[in-house]
């Protein structure tokens, strides 16, 4: 921990769309532990997912920031819009860091994606230069990287919610009332979005 930074959260995700288990999340690490802030970073393009069904970028990053308007604790980030595709991590890390002086950036991942983060690119550097902090997910505990000093495990609440499953209720007409923040929800319902979702 560098002493006098402003300490950063960074959770990365397509937000394709953005659900109340990301706010929950993210609420919980700013509340319980030492972390000032979370930057919710939109990725334009997932090296690692699908993008057949993927919102237009601009319009994710408007339901993120319709989500977490009401929170000061919070904030959108769409550094990865300007760089080169596909967005990997450890580009955006290093894009940060450069550009704030004065802040700390913490990585915040599932630990599912801790299971194959050996896959990341230079995932070495960022495991050896970045704090790595690791919330639970269901039915999944790994023990990769277990000696690693900057990977910190939290005991966040476990929300075993998808955005793949909101897409296929919006497909079927089923109701995502609960599961996204009431503004999304009815943005999304407004303008007809992910109505032709393919997964």
């Amino acid at each position: 921990m560098e002493k006098n930074k402003e300490r950063i959260g960074l959770l990365f995700g397509s937000f394709n769309p953005i659900h109340i288990g990301h706010l929950i999340i993210a609420n919980y690490i700013v509340e319980n532990t030492n972390i000032n802030k979370i930057w919710f970073v939109l990725s334009p393009l997932n090296p690692l997912k699908n993008t057949k069904d993927l919102l237009d970028d601009n319009l994710r990053y408007k339901l993120v920031e319709l989500a977490i308007k009401t929170n000061k604790n919070f904030k959108a980030s769409n550094i990865e819009f300007e760089m080169e595709k596909p967005s990997y991590t450890i580009k955006t890390l290093r894009n940060l860091r450069s550009q704030y002086k004065t802040k700390e950036f913490i990585l915040i991942i599932g630990e599912d994606n801790l299971e194959c983060f050996d896959k990341w690119k230079d995932y070495k550097e960022i495991l050896s230069s970045y704090e790595i902090m690791v919330y639970p997910r269901a039915n999944i505990r790994t023990d990769k990287f277990s000696e690693n000093r900057n990977i910190n495990r939290i005991n966040s609440p476990q929300i075993d919610i998808s955005s793949t499953q909101i897409r296929k209720n919006i497909k079927e007409r089923k109701s995502n009332l609960y599961l996204l923040p009431e503004t999304v929800r009815k943005e999304i319902e407004n303008n007809n979005y992910y109505c032709n979702s393919q997964d």
